[in-house]
């Protein structure tokens, strides 16, 4: 694991040592901060969470104007295509996987107890995370967000939950929907929430929706091994 220099934005409780971790991964053309707003919903109900940041790898191209260090992007979406995203998606992998491995053993946090949170370009960072690193984090919420190619086998460790606006212009509701019915195909373990009249943007409905299925839904598996047990 390569150690690297975390750039962002951190949240840390207000008392004794992290329970659970939260990594909040920022849309194309964006930074840290974006998810601010995300990251303080989310630490009323789970205060005892340390919540990480981290800016985009990248400086955001914005074209003739040229790239800007202040904007950040994960992967570049200059010329990009559907053929060409998986690769840039994969290129940019390994680097979040050390990023996310790091923040687990600097706070001691399990796997298990870690949540990718992801927008937009970071939804869709989250989602391949949950397919190369099954079991890398527990959890996986997505927020207008796709897969860059839908997946051929679900990840048994890592629960998927994704969060979606009907009226989505950037990232059409549809791929949320295609994601959803591969995953239960595969017998992946995965919820679908479809906020209606919303675009491409986190919704209030959809934070109270995900604090909802971070509290009360029990991953499958631990499901599946009960009823093993019994």
């Amino acid at each position: 694991m390569t150690e690297q220099f975390f750039q962002g934005i951190e949240l840390l409780p207000d008392a004794g040592p992290a329970k659970q971790l939260f990594v909040l991964l920022h849309g194309v053309g964006a930074s840290s901060s974006a998810l601010l707003p995300l990251a303080h919903a989310l630490k009323k109900v789970f205060p005892g969470a340390a919540f990480m940041l981290p800016d985009g790898f990248q400086p955001f191209d914005r074209g003739p104007s040229g790239k800007s260090d202040f904007l950040r992007q994960w992967f570049s979406i200059s010329g990009m295509t559907e053929d060409t995203r998986p690769a840039r998606v994969a290129a940019a992998m390994p680097a979040l996987h050390d990023l996310v491995r790091q923040a687990q053993h600097r706070h001691r946090i399990l796997q298990s107890d870690t949540a990718l949170v992801g927008f937009s370009q970071g939804a869709i960072m989250a989602l391949e995370y949950s397919i190369a690193h099954d079991g890398g984090v527990g959890r996986v919420l997505s927020f207008s967000g796709r897969f860059a190619t839908l997946p051929d086998k679900a990840p048994e460790l890592t629960t998927v939950h994704l969060l979606h606006g009907e009226n989505d212009s950037v990232i059409p509701v549809a791929h949320a929907h295609a994601a959803y019915a591969r995953l239960t195909e595969l017998q992946g373990d995965a919820t679908l929430d479809i906020a209606s009249s919303v675009g491409h943007e986190i919704h209030a409905a959809l934070v109270d929706r995900a604090i909802n299925r971070l509290q009360t839904c029990i991953p499958l598996r631990s499901w599946q091994k009960a009823l093993n047990d019994a």
